[in-house]
């Protein structure tokens, strides 16, 4: 797909939610929505995002099977914190460097935790690739750092799936040498 092309879904797109959100279709809406969706797109034109790697599917269907565990275990650890008679549970703030640090598995990586229950990201330093995230029940370090043992291991799922030959080396490399 090209810059040209991306562009013009993006319109296309655009002018759709524009009709939606008034609710009915007429011509007056379609030209205003192209005229919305052309200023907008002028306007804030976004950054293009490098995609250099390879879209693995036996690693994406693992990806999947992971993060619907995970998402699974957590809300219902979260349901079992609520229901919970006592003190509310401690929390952290947790800063996690990811190994790989492009912009593609920043927010990848970043989607995939904001959505699991328990978790939420804060910051992104895009500089350093650090994610700060807010995480419920974290009491003590070695609780913090199996947070992060398992942020990075969500890192390595997305990019088994998704990741270039050169990220997917990254990964294996630095796990092969330790903490």
């Amino acid at each position: 797909m090209t810059r040209r092309d991306n562009t013009i879904f993006a319109l296309l797109g655009l002018t759709l939610v524009w009709i939606l959100l008034w609710g009915t279709f007429s011509w007056a809406n379609l030209l205003g929505g192209l005229g919305v969706a052309a200023v907008v797109l002028i306007a804030f034109p976004l950054p293009p995002v490098v995609f250099g790697g390879r879209l693995r599917p036996v690693a994406l269907a693992r990806f999947v099977g992971w993060f619907a565990y995970d998402l699974v275990l957590a809300s219902v650890q979260v349901a079992a914190l609520a229901c919970r008679p006592g003190a509310p549970p401690h929390s952290a703030i947790i800063g996690v460097r990811l190994r790989v640090n492009t912009d593609l598995n920043l927010t990848l990586t970043a989607e995939a935790l904001s959505l699991v229950p328990g978790s939420l990201i804060l910051e992104v330093d895009r500089s350093l690739g650090v994610l700060y995230v807010h995480v419920l029940d974290v009491s003590d370090r070695a609780q913090a750092e199996r947070f992060r043992r398992d942020v990075l291991a969500l890192e390595r799922r997305i990019v088994e799936a998704v990741g270039s030959p050169s990220e997917f080396l990254l990964v294996n490399q630095s796990e092969s040498a330790g903490p």
